[in-house]
């Protein structure tokens, strides 16, 4: 099996390592290395509502384990580097089974419920399910594996890597590639994409970034031009602002966007307008505007984040029912993709940390969804242990009927719905 699924990496991966260790050879004589990471545990437990369909798959509640070794690797000359991050993922758990019903009995949700890491859509198949039985899964794969090089003025890179753009605190829409769901507790790491990236910087400090990311076709495992990213945006300053514009050919759709960020009155002021050219639809717009303020509160340092988030694909009418997403074809289309994690037109998101002690921070988030008035809160922990351990904890409340999104969507016309009564979530990782 593992000969197996050092086969299905490809000759793409293999050729990266040969360039990088050519080029390295050739650029210096002596070569620093890395060698790190993490083990990280994560016990998460699910408590389901009485008209749950979760619950008539696993019981009143669900308790997942998860243990996560990642390994970073790094070779590098001052010029070129090799970056390489390997992952061996354990999963035990009720979800593992019940998702994995879920997945073969339910289609028109199929979109909301990723089962596990896999690289469908990738360029690259990086990733080795070596057990997925009953409670069980046991996966292998390579998170990043990019060969780059940085000089004075221009730098790139071109394997797989990430990539995050944009001004959104927690929706964000410039972030075309693989953006994080905004409810998302654990955002340590960002999941790679195999892409090529250059950024040129000029002397004003202005810079310039393209990428091309290159992608499967699902269903066919093809790589096909119109699944790709074509992207470059223009990063200035104006004064004491700074400022983003976008240009994307993404998904074989037009994209445009354009971002601001400045300092008034003590706070940070955030904000991204993306229009998108899409063929079924016309013209859509995405919004975010978010301002962030932080104070001396009880002897503590705080800070304070509100956001606003328009997404002109979302449903307006607070209807998500199977009958009713199957006529926003765009919005599941984007959804499936992960491109978009939000079903409804207008939403608030808001963020109060306070540091407690140096070691101990608190956060209480909350995601308002305005069309439906369903909402989702946080309250999130971060301790830090040791030199070389943390301790994240979370607790998540969703809040609202049956129908709503953050309430559960309606599984079925007798009644049932795809909703949680409330999550805890830790995370223990020990780095090295």
């Amino acid at each position: 099996m593992l000969s197996k699924a050092v086969h299905r990496m490809g000759v793409a991966s293999v050729m990266v390592v040969l360039l990088a260790h050519t080029a390295l050879s050739y650029s210096a004589d002596i070569v620093s290395y890395k060698l790190g990471g993490h083990i990280q545990s994560r016990v998460a437990t699910q408590v389901f509502s009485e008209d749950s369909i979760f619950r008539n798959l696993s019981g009143a509640n669900a308790h997942d384990f998860t243990n996560d070794l990642r390994i970073n690797f790094d070779a590098d000359t001052g010029n070129w580097k090799l970056d390489t991050d390997a992952q061996i993922i354990a999963l035990y758990g009720e979800s593992v089974e019940y998702s994995r019903r879920l997945e073969n009995q339910i289609t028109k949700f199929d979109m909301l419920f990723g089962r596990l890491p896999n690289d469908d859509r990738r360029w690259w198949d990086l990733t080795q399910v070596f057990e997925d039985e009953n409670k069980t899964v046991l996966l292998g794969r390579l998170d990043r594996l990019a060969f780059s090089y940085t000089g004075s003025s221009t730098s790139f890179r071109f394997g797989r890597q990430a990539l995050s753009w944009g001004n959104g605190l927690f929706y964000s829409p410039t972030d075309i590639v693989n953006p994080f769901d905004p409810t998302q507790i654990d955002t340590e790491y960002k999941t790679g994409d195999d892409m090529l990236y250059g950024q040129y910087l000029q002397a004003s400090g202005n810079d310039l970034e393209v990428s091309y990311v290159v992608r499967r076709k699902p269903l066919t495992g093809k790589v096909e031009s119109n699944q790709a990213t074509y992207a470059a945006r223009y990063n200035g300053f104006k004064g004491m602002a700074e400022y983003n514009v976008m240009l994307a050919m993404h998904y074989d759709e037009w994209m445009t966007g354009l971002g601001v960020s400045f300092d008034a009155a003590g706070a940070v002021w955030r904000s991204d307008v993306v229009l998108s050219d899409t063929d079924t639809s016309g013209l859509k717009t995405q919004l975010v505007v978010n301002s962030s303020y932080s104070w001396m509160w009880a002897g503590r340092n705080a800070t304070g984040s509100i956001e606003y988030f328009f997404n002109g694909f979302g449903r307006d009418d607070g209807c998500y029912s199977g009958q009713c997403l199957e006529q926003s074809a765009e919005l599941l289309t984007r959804v499936a993709r992960g491109q978009l994690y939000n079903l409804g037109r207008h939403y608030f998101g808001g963020s109060i940390t306070t540091e407690m002690s140096p070691l101990f921070t608190l956060t209480h988030n909350l995601f308002w969804n305005l069309s439906d008035g369903s909402a989702l809160f946080q309250s999130v922990t971060r301790s830090s242990l040791g030199n070389n351990l943390d301790l994240l904890a979370a607790l998540s409340v969703p809040i609202g009927p049956s129908g709503t999104e953050y309430g559960g969507l309606d599984a079925s016309d007798s009644g049932q719905s795809f909703s949680i009564d409330m999550q805890i979530f830790m995370r223990l990782a020990w780095y090295f």
